[in-house]
Order: C-alpha cells, then sequence, then structure tokens
C-alpha cells in the first residue's frame, strides 16, 4: 500500500491532505502532537479533527510525535522507508505574536523540525515527493512598501504597477520586517529549497497566505477568516487591529489548496517555490469579510478598531499563482471568499 506521511496531520492542511489521500487509496501516517492546544488554548485544541479522522477514514495511524525530537521520527522512517510516496510537512508554529514571546520555542518548532524530516527523507525515502506548507511572510513586509492606494472598504495597489494581478516569486525576501514567525518560517522554506536543489530532493515549497476550510480550528491569534466567522457569530463583534480594517487578504480553500499538492505528487520538481492563495478570484478585506457575514446572516457586528497594526502584518496581500498554474495547467480553483465564508457560517451557526 502506498503511504502518505502527513505532519500537522490533525490541523487544517494536514487533515484536508489526510482526507484526499485516503480517497486515493493512500495509508495515512499523521503525525500531529497537539501543540496548537498548549500554543492557543481550547480554541487551537484539534481533538476533535484527530478522532473525526480516525473515525471516517479507513486507513489512518496516528502518532503523537513532536517534530523537534529527531529519534522519534527516525523511528517512522525506519519502519516505513521506500514505502512512504509522498510527506507533506504541515506542521507548525504558526502564530506572529506568539512567536515573539517564544522565539527559540517557534523556531525549533518551525525551522529544526523541518530540517528532521528532510534529513530523515534524504536516508530512507530520498525519492519521495516532499511538500513543505510555508508563507507568504517569507516576504516579511516587503509588501507594504508597494504603490497602495486606500478606498471605501479595502487599500488596493496601484493598478498600472506590474503585481496588479498578484505578487509573484520574484519579490524580495531581504531587508525587511519579518516578525519572528516569519524569520523561523524562512530558514525552513531555504533549507527546503537547499534538499532539492543542493542534494536533489524533490521538494516544493508552497508560500501561502490565508488557507481556510471547515476543518480549521481557527484562534485569536492564528486562523484570521475562520476566527473572524467564529467570533462575529458569536459574540456580535469584533476588533479590526490596524489599517482601519481595510488590510486586505486572499483567501484560498484549504481543498483547492491540496490539489496543488495532487499535481506537483504527480510530477513532482527539485527545489520548486510556487507562491500560492486565492489571488483575484478569492480575496477580501477584514471590513469585507464582515460585510459578508452581516450580508448572509442578516446580523448586524459591532466593529471596534484598534489603531496600532500587527509587527509584520500585510496592508495589502494578494498571490499571483502564475507560476504554478504554469507548471500544473490541469488544476482548477473551487472556492471564492463568498463561497468560502458561507460554508464557515453554516458550521459555526450556533
Amino acid at each position: 500500500m502506498k503511504l502518505a506521511l502527513i505532519t500537522g496531520s490533525c490541523g487544517l492542511v494536514g487533515s484536508e491532505s489526510a482526507i484526499f489521500f485516503s480517497k486515493k487509496n493512500f495509508k495515512i501516517l499523521g503525525i500531529d502532537n497537539n501543540s496548537r492546544k498548549s500554543f492557543f488554548g481550547k480554541d487551537g485544541d484539534i481533538t476533535w479533527v484527530k478522532n473525526k479522522l480516525k473515525k471516517d477514514l479507513k486507513d489512518y495511524d496516528h502518532y503523537n510525535t513532536d517534530i523537534r525530537n529527531f529519534k522519534s521520527l527516525k523511528k517512522i522512517f525506519q519502519k516505513y522507508k521506500n514505502n512512504i510516496k509522498i510527506i507533506i510537512h504541515a506542521a507548525a508554529q504558526p502564530s506572529h505574536d506568539w512567536a515573539r514571546n517564544k522565539p527559540f520555542i517557534d523556531f525549533d518548532i518551525n525551522a529544526k523540525g523541518t530540517l528532521n524530516l528532510l534529513e530523515l527523507t534524504k536516508l530512507y525515502c530520498p525519492r519521495t515527493p516532499f511538500i513543505f506548507m510555508s508563507t507568504n511572510k517569507v516576504y516579511g513586509d516587503n509588501p507594504n512598501y508597494l504603490p497602495l492606494i486606500e478606498k471605501k472598504t479595502r487599500w488596493e495597489i496601484n493598478p498600472n504597477h506590474k503585481f496588479k494581478d498578484g505578487i509573484n516569486e520574484t519579490m524580495s525576501i531581504d531587508s525587511c520586517t519579518h516578525s519572528f514567525f516569519g524569520a523561523s518560517k524562512s530558514y525552513a522554506d531555504l533549507i527546503v529549497q537547499e534538499f532539492g536543489r543542493n542534494i536533489g530532493l524533490k521538494t516544493a515549497c508552497f508560500r501561502a497566505g490565508c488557507i481556510t476550510g471547515p476543518n480549521h480550528s481557527g484562534a485569536k491569534l492564528h486562523g484570521f477568516l475562520s476566527y473572524l466567522v467564529k467570533s462575529s457569530l458569536k459574540n456580535k463583534t469584533y476588533n479590526l487591529i490596524g489599517y482601519k480594517g481595510k488590510q486586505v487578504r486572499d483567501n484560498i480553500h484549504s481543498e483547492d489548496l491540496v490539489k496543488c499538492f495532487w499535481e506537483f505528487y504527480k510530477r513532482p520538481g527539485s527545489g520548486k517555490i510556487y507562491n500560492t492563495g486565492g489571488g483575484r478570484f478569492s480575496n477580501c478585506s477584514i471590513i469585507e469579510a464582515l460585510n459578508i457575514v452581516e450580508k448572509i446572516t442578516k446580523i448586524k457586528i459591532k466593529r471596534k478598531i484598534l489603531k496600532q497594526n500587527r509587527i509584520g502584518d500585510h496592508i495589502w496581500y494578494i498571490t499571483s499563482m502564475k507560476r504554478f498554474k504554469k507548471d500544473y495547467p490541469k488544476w482548477k480553483q473551487k472556492y471564492s471568499t463568498f463561497k468560502i465564508i458561507k460554508q464557515l457560517i453554516k458550521q459555526f451557526s450556533f
């Protein structure tokens, strides 16, 4: 049987990957020690997802393994070796705010954990495609220096700029403020590239922004759209942090993202980098997201604007997926922001 090793298997991307590849007749080796609960409290607890995967998937083996522990990971790789046909590394400490206060833990999880997995892939299954869930935060706050125009409900880029259709992989990751989370993920991103280009592993970094979907345990410090919908429905109020709530995010559904992984698995390359997001097809400002929630639910949400923005927060970020679409033209995007929010409302209706 083909095996798919998935770290962070009970998080949003990991669980979506587990479901998808199980349907493709892979046995799933899920690695997740529920660190999200210690990061974010009960909102981040993924136990419900683990139980769901064990119940719904016919071949799901769960390992409560910490990716910082090389010896524990090694036992898994030694057991399965070349039977592992794809590795999806989605485990991470994902919060800017949390990382600032715990930089050593953040670095060990995001950087050292990634290096552990790459080294073990090299030793035990070197021909296996290795997919790394990177982030657009490797670009730091460089997107904030683009020529932006303030509009009624959002910031927008100058329509004549080369990134008018979205930011591509040519943007520099240098000379900017990353946040500690952005720095640890940048190391991981670079070392994934290096194991591809220097050693020859089949690696890809998917630099995503806002990923969302029904399996997201959204919390205040992480999970923008999921938390926005859940919080605004429950509390009838929402805090907009910085930039007048007009900062723009593109939103990619976890199902659309995992379909990208499938395309790479079928035709992998070495040291590949792909910006991955909703693009012009699926994006919104925070104000616009709240407007959509109000439109669908007919609930009036009280809004409080906080002037101080978060360090490293993007004012405007829309992804160009031109490179990925060129390499994998069969990939099609299904979920718009409106469709995503509608699905989340259905999930969180109290």
